[in-house]
């Protein structure tokens, strides 16, 4: 009998990878990341623990890059239905007046979060649905947000159009997919994320100033383990020095 998996897509040395450890433990992964070097070892540890995981060279801004994958995930999967679908791919962002700012640089924000996440979306729906029947808990969507889903930042209108509009589809995808059995939902990440780039950041500060990688792990499980009665739809998350 086939297993349902999971797919994440963004997988780094931060939370992708944490959520990957998570979801690891119950399903099959396949993880996604332009570059191999994001998951070639995290691959190995999964297998190496006793689960199952591969991983994909993935461009999500391109729809021939997704097809390819799932193409993949298919053959290596068989028949099974996805569990759960992640999207943690971000264009990552940095903080540029807005006078300076090229055409490049402003629509990267949106190819990634937004153009992205709709051909993510997209390419991994008809797996979730295909599941649907037989899933112990509810296909999920799950996509990682940041403080600039709900408010732009002086400097950062690059980074915050996309995330805009990646909140802004979620809430789309959830109503018309929810009555369907799938749950969507879409996660405000709200603070500096303890991650190896981030370790020179808030140095004067305690432990408790950066969010846990693991933590938010933990919180998309917990999503994702809820029923049809409960679904949550937005999750923020922080830190409790954070100031909001």
């Amino acid at each position: 009998m086939a297993i349902p998996f999971a797919v994440i897509a963004g997988v780094g040395p931060g939370t992708g990878a944490a959520v990957s450890r998570k979801f690891a433990t119950s399903y099959p992964v396949a993880l996604l990341a332009r570059n191999p070097d994001n998951y070639e070892s995290l691959v190995k540890e999964i297998n190496g623990s006793g689960g199952k995981a591969i991983g994909i060279s993935t461009d999500v801004t391109n729809a021939q890059s997704i097809k390819s994958a799932i193409t993949q995930i298919s053959k290596e999967f068989g028949d099974a239905g996805c569990a759960a679908a992640i999207f943690n791919a971000s264009a990552g962002f940095s903080r540029k007046p807005f006078l300076d700012l090229t055409e490049e640089e402003f629509v990267a924000g949106y190819n990634v979060s937004s153009k992205g996440a709709f051909l993510f979306t997209q390419a991994t729906l008809p797996l979730l649905l295909k599941g649907e029947p037989t899933s112990k808990y509810p296909p999920t969507i799950i996509y990682t947000g940041a403080t600039a889903s709900i408010k732009g930042s002086a400097q950062l209108s690059s980074f915050a159009h996309g995330k805009w509009a990646l909140r802004a589809m979620s809430q789309s995808v959830a109503r018309e997919f929810a009555p369907k059995g799938i749950h969507v939902a879409h996660a405000i990440i709200d603070g500096v994320i303890d991650i190896p780039r981030t370790k020179e950041w808030l140095k004067d500060q305690p432990p408790e100033a950066k969010i846990s990688p693991d933590g938010i792990a933990d919180a998309y499980w917990h999503l994702h383990t809820q029923p049809k009665t409960t679904f949550t739809n937005e999750i923020d998350i922080r830190p409790m020095l954070e100031k909001w």
